[in-house]
């Protein structure tokens, strides 16, 4: 493949991780709205609960398309790094792989911080 191809597959794997951000921030949004009008406290365990598994299954779906999205975006950036005669655009985006590295740590790791508050709101 060619810079301007990688490219343009880098730009699409962006907006994959990007684009798997939305449907979780959605359910989020359900979730701390009717929380914050303490909605849970009279709710019964089991709709507590299925909260909380809609909650996870939808955070997990993303966090597993997001990383791999990255795992895809680091073997594109070897491919980058291999090309010839680069753009300074595409000097740049060979060089970010530490950057993904972090961004892979941080879905992870936010993830998992977001689904602790989010059971924390819902149990109370």
């Amino acid at each position: 493949m060619n810079e301007k191809d990688l490219i343009e597959l880098w730009n699409a794997k962006r907006s994959q991780i990007i684009m798997a951000q939305i449907a979780p921030s959605f359910v989020l949004i359900a979730v701390f709205v009717l929380a914050g009008f303490d909605k849970f406290a009279m709710a019964s365990d089991g709709t507590k609960y299925f909260v909380l598994g809609v909650t996870a299954v939808t955070g997990i779906l993303a966090i597993i398309s997001q990383y791999a999205a990255v795992r895809e975006g680091e073997a594109l950036l070897e491919d980058l790094s291999k090309v010839g005669s680069k753009s300074a655009l595409g000097k740049k985006i060979a060089s970010s792989r530490g950057l993904l590295s972090l961004s892979a740590i941080a879905i992870v790791g936010s993830g998992l911080a977001v689904f602790a508050l989010t059971v924390w709101a819902v149990l109370g």
